[in-house]
């Protein structure tokens, strides 16, 4: 494991400044490329222009081209460059320029990046870092706005993170390019812009995988989420203080692997609980997270595990979209049936359905 320092002790160390999502990323990639010359950074675009959300803006003229590389519209061959890169121990971070064109790739995805730790029994990891724009909310079509994490969830062998924040961008991707294991980080483009007072030198800047993060504290019902739909669910229990409901917000942060802990200790003190996200509801991740906690939580729920997804369709066009993506009222509309259904648990009927 690569170690990843975390800047410097003092006042001076820790001083805020505003920064967006982007910016973060981009920090984080300077940053590791700087303490680690076994980084290197390749994909589509990513040299000269600086990628096509310009997060790898910079890398090329400060590093160079042959440690931030364009590649050929070819992501199956760069993502297999990568594996070989990987081999003779270089750590490479490859950019997928949206999340559907990521899709030829998955072969070397499935078959060598997620298998060759334990094909090879531990002698042989790969250190590679795939980064996946993903998600809605930017007016995009079809093919740049998928929500592809259920995919690289279902295959053993990978991790699979996804920030919220300004501050867990930088921070997870540090941890995930210094990680020994191959690691899927999905970055929500709709938050690429969102913004905050920031510092990379803070204490904890380096977010750790495998941890969820509780962002808002509650007694009603528990939110639990990740990536994009985060300041939905946020800004749904703020509105949700009119109806007298507390609901708290669990930021997954990480997918796989999956801090179950963090989760039922949220789900056992609210009883209630309702899960997020812009993937398509049948056979997304709401199912398995609603599984984990029905399955370890089942004494402490006063009602079933609900949903709030995308709907089970193709990507929208731009137009619709706003009706496709989970929203506050449809978050508020999940938690008032769980407040309805934990009074008529006793009822035939009353657990019914849990998707909107």
């Amino acid at each position: 494991m690569t170690t990843v320092a975390t800047g410097r002790s003092g006042a001076a160390a820790t001083a805020r400044k505003p920064a967006t999502m982007a910016q973060a990323l981009t920090r984080a990639m300077r940053d590791a490329m700087a303490e680690d010359p076994t980084v290197h950074v390749l994909g589509e675009d990513v040299g000269t222009l600086g990628g096509v959300f310009r997060i790898t803006d910079g890398l090329a003229e400060e590093f160079g081209e042959d440690r931030c590389t364009d590649t050929p519209l070819a992501e199956a061959g760069i993502l297999g460059t990568a594996v070989g890169m990987a081999m003779y121990g270089l750590r490479p971070v490859v950019e997928m320029q949206f999340d559907a064109f990521a899709y030829p790739a998955f072969e070397q995805l499935l078959s060598h990046v997620a298998k060759m730790r334990n094909r090879t029994r531990g002698k042989m990891p790969l250190p590679i870092t795939v980064r996946v724009p993903y998600g809605g909310g930017i007016g995009g079509v079809e093919h740049h706005s998928d929500s592809s994490e259920a995919y690289y969830m279902a295959t053993p062998g990978l991790h699979v993170v996804t920030p919220a924040t300004v501050a867990d961008a930088y921070g997870l991707l540090r941890a995930a390019i210094a990680s020994d294991d191959p690691v899927v980080f999905l970055e929500p483009k709709r938050l690429y812009w969102s913004r905050a007072d920031w510092s990379p030198q803070e204490p904890q800047a380096v977010a750790p995988i495998g941890r969820a993060e509780v962002r808002r504290a509650g007694t009603s019902a528990t939110l639990v989420t990740y990536g994009p739909s985060v300041p939905v669910c946020l800004e749904a229990a703020e509105a949700a203080r009119e109806e007298g409901w507390e609901l708290e917000v669990v930021d997954l942060r990480s997918l796989v692997p999956f801090d179950d802990e963090t989760v039922c200790a949220s789900v056992r003190r609210t009883g209630r609980a309702v899960v997020v996200h812009e993937s398509s509801a049948f056979g997304g991740p709401g199912g398995e997270i609603a599984a984990r906690i029905t399955e370890r939580c089942f004494h402490h729920l006063e009602a079933p595990v609900l949903r709030v997804a995308g709907f089970d369709i193709p990507y929208p066009p731009p137009m619709l979209e706003r009706h496709h993506l989970p929203g506050v009222d449809r978050v508020l509309d999940a938690v008032a049936r769980l407040q309805w259904e934990s009074e008529w648990t006793g009822r035939p009927g009353a657990f019914e359905g849990g998707v909107r």
